[in-house]
């Protein structure tokens, strides 16, 4: 009697990844390089390029606007009657100041790691490094937060002097909410940075 066997032969799977020419060392070594290091929006990308150019855009006419406005020089550069310099004076130039620092510093952080970027890009050089992650991650966090911090604050004085005082007739309101709102949207660009990052970091 002739029965039909059926006969089972290995299956053989073609090899994931090449292994390296001296042999041994396991084959999945440039497999963990594929995991975000062409995520847009990281550093060395043309996406964080992008980022970067707009956080720098809008913190450096936020500065401009505060610093081309007449009487900026002064300590009183929102109150002009003389009852309310008292009392909001000294808050009124904190809070300049304040914005003019921190959009400075954000245009300033923004601009060099555009440059960074630029390079980057030009010579086809990966950032995905821990210690430049976490350089940026650092940087970023510390200049969001300024910046937000600052646009809040202004935000609060100025509708302090046009909803509450409304004596926005006397002073440059419409300036200082320009240059609060180039804040905010410099703010808000450099989030994306910052998460992405900060994700970079998590994920290693």
């Amino acid at each position: 009697m002739n029965a039909s066997h059926a006969s089972v032969h290995p299956a053989e799977y073609p090899p994931t990844t090449d292994a390296g020419e001296g042999g041994g060392g396991g084959g999945n070594i440039e497999v963990p390089r594929v995991r975000m290091k062409d995520f847009q929006g990281m550093p060395g990308t043309q996406g964080g390029l992008a980022l970067r150019i707009c956080q720098f855009v809008f913190a450096a006419v936020g500065l401009c606007i505060m610093a081309t406005t007449s009487d900026f020089p002064s300590v009183t550069a929102f109150c002009d009657d003389e009852d309310l310099q008292n009392l909001y004076g000294d808050a009124d130039a904190i809070n300049e100041i304040y914005l003019v620092a921190a959009t400075g510093l954000q245009s300033l952080w923004s601009l060099s790691l555009a440059i960074i970027d630029i390079y980057a890009l030009l010579v086809m050089r990966s950032l995905q490094n821990y210690r430049v992650v976490t350089f940026f991650t650092i940087g970023d966090g510390i200049a969001s937060t300024l910046t937000f911090a600052a646009a809040c604050s202004s935000a609060g004085i100025t509708v302090l002097i046009d909803n509450d005082l409304d004596i926005c007739s006397q002073n440059h309101c419409v300036q200082f909410e320009t240059a609060t709102a180039m804040a905010f949207i410099s703010w808000f660009t450099t989030l994306p940075s910052f998460l992405f990052n900060l994700w970079s970091l998590a994920s290693r």
